[in-house]
């Protein structure tokens, strides 16, 4: 046998164990045999550097050192999960699931891993990179780290996609946490909070050899890509295993809403059994050709629904209430707790949203309250021990003033919240509104982050997000911990920023109740910031999904003589503020007032046939009904939507007829 040969059995032989050990929990030899095998293998690469793979098992180990993780735009973007926390909640979402398809409906039911999210792309069997979630358009390359993580195979087994992208958790078992928490308490270091965090905070560690001390482990569940050959969850999932991925086998299949359910009901008290954290059960439509005609919200699939267990409770002790000022001006009450543990972590302050809710439970300073973590990540107090208030409590009264600048507070008739009107002068509101700019769904400008724009606003270099398109590097070197080189990078991220487009930009400008889909709406309704300017109020509410809350705040923020000064500045800066023309050139009214509902198999990605129907101004349903101009027919269509739309009178078109229409 040559060395080649030797060294290619090796590796195969330390994969097979992997897999048997990670994926099957069989193991087949002992750690001490697996060992040697690897220490072989090590000492051939070494003295035969010809035949070194960086898939190879001892690249494991780790050693390799990130300055910076490169920042990776997903392929496949990673959508946040809709949260249910009761029967009812199911029921309304399988209702609105069985609307908008045809045919029986089956569910996964898969436990919800707390841990960190990852992204995993395979191309030719072989792992190419992976990235953190991020903010689920793009993240961190955290591949190197990723490697040293045993229960990710390196190359796969079996009849694996040409290329796909796998989604799971990295965690942290409880075992292995408590091992760690151990030697650092021994070693006198501040012990980790919880697994979640530690497994989350590993994979941005610099030192990937540090990273392959951890034990981590990283928990499959979803395979992404194009023609991958698979038609349902549990088929992926039974894919995935026999590929080599760590799958739990906790997985059920359920047919209706009850045995969902069962299985909630089970693992909520069969989860303190498992070696990891988990909070929840995660319940997906079976069908991958149903999960597709379902779609997306502008933040997650309409085809899954996390169903989180009974939060945990605590009671602790209410110090004091402070006050928070936001971006917007929008006053948020913060209790002050004594530091109590709450599910894995330790809590020190909780939200009281706003003045209603503290009158409602009537909460005062020197109360023993009770705090519950549930779905949301910031704790909350749900109610007051009035057996132990003490004998000289008095009412809370909520702040008149801003605690930041001391401008008496507004608060308009039927809203909740309390707010400063001093929207330029305000400093929480000035740095607030900035970082919202920079941030990476708005401007994305790399080499700036939070901490530096509230430096720079301190250090009186900026008062706008304007100010930051005149910054220079000699500005900045005397700053605290700015190099030349940190500088640099941050005056040409701001001048590269002017590339990014209109809707970004107008979602970057902060105006209240304007998100990314509502500012893309606005985007392509209008063209152009000149354009929305000019809009009234009517003319806004005509834009389709545009209510009249959106159109009283943008009129009102463009009234501002000097949010129009800060406009006619970014546009002398080159920043995009109306749609580029080359973006225009692939767009047109030709389907404007048409609605369309898409359904069945298609030649071309359904997201890109429903994206030909926006770009030419038609609008794309859920659902038919009397409003629905035509009916996009695929192969495997669901008869109840052709029946419903030929009793309706629908025109039904095929891929081509619809192509047709746009002229694409």
């Amino acid at each position: 046998m040559t060395i080649e040969e030797q060294i290619l059995q090796l590796r195969q032989e330390l994969r097979e164990h992997n897999y048997n050990y990670y994926a099957l929990d069989t193991p087949t030899i002992s750690d001490f045999e697996f060992d040697k095998k690897l220490e072989q293998l090590k000492a051939l690469e070494l003295a035969n550097p010809a035949y070194d793979d960086p898939n190879s098992p001892t690249h494991r180990v780790g050693g390799a050192v990130t300055k910076n993780f490169e920042t990776i735009v997903h392929e496949h973007r990673m959508y946040s999960l809709d949260n249910s926390y009761s029967k009812e909640d199911l029921e309304d979402w399988e209702a609105r699931v069985k609307k908008m398809v045809d045919g029986e409906v089956h569910y996964t039911c898969e436990l919800k891993y707390d841990g960190a999210s990852i992204s995993l792309t395979y191309e030719n069997g072989e792992l190419l990179r992976a990235v953190t979630r991020g903010d689920g358009l793009q993240g961190d390359d955290v591949t190197t780290n990723i490697k040293t993580i045993k229960s990710v195979p390196l190359k796969l087994k079996g009849d694996y996609p040409p290329k796909f992208d796998i989604r799971g958790e990295i965690v942290l078992p409880w075992d292995g946490f408590h091992a760690m928490n151990a030697e650092r308490e021994e070693l006198g270091f501040e012990l980790y909070r919880n697994p979640r965090n530690t497994a989350s905070g590993s994979l941005k560690l610099q030192d990937s050899a540090e990273v392959a001390k951890r034990p981590l482990q990283c928990l499959l569940y979803n395979i992404t890509g194009n023609n991958l050959g698979i038609t349902t969850q549990m088929e992926s999932l039974q894919k995935a295993r026999d590929w080599g991925f760590m799958v739990p086998d906790a997985a059920v299949l359920a047919k209706s809403i009850d045995e969902v359910l069962d299985f909630i009901n089970h693992w909520d008290k069969a989860r303190h059994d498992l070696p990891y954290e988990t909070d929840g059960v995660v319940v997906k439509v079976n069908g991958l050709q149903q999960q597709e005609e379902l779609g997306y919200t502008a933040k997650a699939p309409r085809w899954a629904m996390a169903y989180k267990f009974k939060a945990e409770q605590v009671s602790t002790r209410l110090h004091e209430i402070t006050y928070q000022v936001g971006r917007t001006g929008a006053i948020t009450p913060v209790a002050n707790l004594e530091p109590v543990e709450l599910a894995g972590t330790t809590v020190k302050r909780a939200s009281l949203h706003n003045a209603d809710q503290i009158e409602r439970l009537d909460i005062r300073e020197g109360d023993e309250v009770f705090v519950e973590k549930g779905g949301e990540i910031i704790p909350k107090i749900i109610a007051v021990d009035l057996t132990k208030r003490p004998a000289d409590s008095e009412p809370t009264d909520y702040i008149a003033e801003c605690p930041e600048c001391n401008t008496p507070l507004v608060r308009k008739e039927g809203e909740a919240q309390h707010y400063c009107p001093n929207d330029m002068g305000c400093p929480p509101q000035i740095i607030g509104r900035i970082q919202h700019y920079i941030s990476r769904k708005a401007m994305d400008i790399d080499g700036l982050g939070g901490e530096t724009v509230a430096l720079l606003v301190n250090e009186g270099l900026i008062s706008n997000y304007a100010d930051l398109y005149e910054l220079t590097v000699a500005q900045l070197l005397p700053l605290e911990r700015m190099a030349q080189k940190s500088a640099e990078n941050l005056v040409k991220g701001v001048q590269a920023s002017v590339k990014i487009p209109f809707e970004k930009v107008l979602f970057g400008l902060g105006i209240r109740y304007v998100g990314e889909t509502v500012a893309k709406k606005l985007a392509k309704h209008y063209k152009s910031i000149d354009a929305i300017i000019s809009a009234t109020e009517e003319d806004l509410v005509a834009v389709d999904e545009i209510g009249s809350k959106i159109a009283e705040s943008v009129v009102a923020f463009f009234a501002k003589a000097e949010h129009i000064v800060l406009i006619q500045r970014l546009k002398s800066y080159g920043v995009q503020l109306e749609i580029s023309a080359e973006k225009l050139a692939n767009q047109s009214d030709v389907l404007a007032g048409k609605t369309f509902v898409v359904s069945g198999v298609f030649e071309m990605p359904r997201n890109d046939l429903k994206k030909l129907i926006e770009d030419n101004g038609g609008k794309v349903s859920s659902s038919i009904s009397s409003k629905t101009s035509y009916l996009v027919a695929g192969e495997k269509m669901g008869p109840s939507k052709l029946e419903k739309a030929q009793k309706l009178g629908i025109t039904i078109i095929s891929e081509i007829e619809f192509l047709a229409l746009t002229n694409a």
